[in-house]
């Protein structure tokens, strides 16, 4: 009987399929680790958004950041890159320009990707605009040029995103990002958990690819003395997993009151708050306290390849 038990023991765990590891696990950490990801969107918006993330990333304030290719200050962001290779930075695809005062076209140039122009002849404001008129082969074409751009201006590359989530309106502009990404070798931001590429996701849970488990950021209507607050309280009940904390920095100031007149949600004195948050000592212990491990998508990258 004994003999037959064992027999039966070793068949079950012969066919039982191995435990698959997570993410924190396959990068060398225990399963209950949070892993944070401190992400700075819009890099090469402007040169008050630039000097800000420089400033975060070189005093490790974030780990981590995505540029916008098309817009101006993008020169001031490869200069400096090609001098920082071990910075973070990804490129935040965009097929949107939305602030009303200050636009940007493609980088492949307006004849090349027409059906991602607004009557003004810029990347168009809304989300929306995009789904209902944009050509799945223009937002290949125009991806493609952003990242190819980059590259040629020597930075360094560890993942791509998307500007405005725009690319997660549709199923077409989801497989579009999902092709960039596996063409360019490039992680690709997606949660497992929400919206973005996981299980609330529309077009589908992507949990194989998805390295990160959440997304959060701040929400609109917080008042500037509680935003420490709403970030310790958004931050301190994550469970174990791996996550990106996305925040917008920049100085306030008449470069940025300029360009976001008309848009107090992610403007000018937003990005002073989150830039302030951000390099505050009081922050930097309520992270360490909390346990929560900094993370890059340089490393998260190699997490994927672990999985594959």
């Amino acid at each position: 009987m004994k003999t037959r038990l064992a027999l039966v023991a070793c068949i079950i765990l012969a066919v039982a399929p191995p435990k698959q590891q997570t993410v924190q696990e396959r990068l060398g950490f225990p399963a209950d680790a949070r892993l944070l990801i401190i992400h700075a969107d819009d890099l090469g918006m402007s040169h008050a958004v630039n000097r800000a993330t420089f400033e975060a990333l070189e005093n490790h304030w974030i780990t981590s950041s995505s540029i916008l290719v098309p817009c101006p200050w993008f020169p001031e962001v490869a200069a400096w890159a090609r001098t920082h290779q071990d910075a973070d930075l990804g490129v935040h695809l965009a097929v949107n320009s939305e602030w009303t005062t200050f636009r940007w076209g493609p980088v492949s140039g307006r004849e090349a990707v027409p059906s991602l122009l607004d009557k003004d002849g810029y990347l168009a404001l809304e989300e929306q605009e995009v789904v209902a008129h944009a050509k799945p082969e223009d937002v290949e074409h125009e991806l493609r040029a952003q990242v190819a751009f980059a590259k040629r201006a020597g930075v360094h590359l560890t993942h791509l995103d998307s500007h405005m989530a725009t690319l997660f309106h549709s199923q077409a502009l989801f497989d579009v990002y999902e092709k960039v990404g596996k063409a360019y070798g490039l992680p690709l931001l997606m949660e497992r958990r929400g919206v973005r590429g996981g299980a609330q996701s529309p077009w589908g849970t992507h949990d194989e690819s998805a390295l990160v488990d959440r997304i959060v950021s701040i929400d609109p209507g917080v008042p500037a003395d509680a935003w420490e607050a709403a970030y310790e309280k958004m931050l301190a009940p994550l469970p174990a997993g791996v996550y990106q904390l996305i925040v917008h920095l920049g100085y306030d100031g008449d470069e940025m009151l300029g360009a976001t007149a008309d848009h107090p949600n992610w403007g000018s004195a937003w990005r002073q708050h989150d830039f302030d948050l951000v390099k505050s000592a009081k922050f930097q212990t309520f992270l360490r306290d909390q346990h929560l491990t900094p993370m890059t998508w340089a490393r998260l990258g190699a997490a994927s390849r672990s999985g594959s």
